[in-house]
């Protein structure tokens, strides 16, 4: 705010979260049945939007079968003691980005 007594003259600073981007994409992982399978991607900065990881369209939460880990940029899905059940499309996505395998 600009005041000179008589006038008065007020303006807003407002900032966006810059545009991150996926710079390491998924990869296509092959495992034995009963071993654990591991995902992982990197940003190119940290991300204040959610990221959800999905296993075809249903979409996963850390539990005991599925760990979620963030450290700074990278992002990692650990599906353990994958079966058959678990063969298919594996995808992340954090605001418009994706990315499968």
């Amino acid at each position: 705010t600009c005041d000179t007594g008589d006038q008065q003259t007020t303006a807003a600073v407002r900032l966006k979260e810059p545009a991150a981007t996926i710079v390491e994409r998924l990869k296509d992982v092959a495992t034995y049945e009963g071993e654990d399978a591991v995902f992982e991607c990197r940003l190119s900065q940290e991300t204040a939007q959610d990221a959800q990881w999905f296993l075809g369209d249903v979409p996963l939460q850390s539990n005991e079968m599925n760990e979620i880990r963030v450290q700074g940029t990278r992002h990692s899905l650990i599906l353990r003691k994958v079966t058959l059940e678990d063969c298919g499309s594996i995808s992340f996505k954090v605001g418009q980005l994706s990315s499968a395998a």
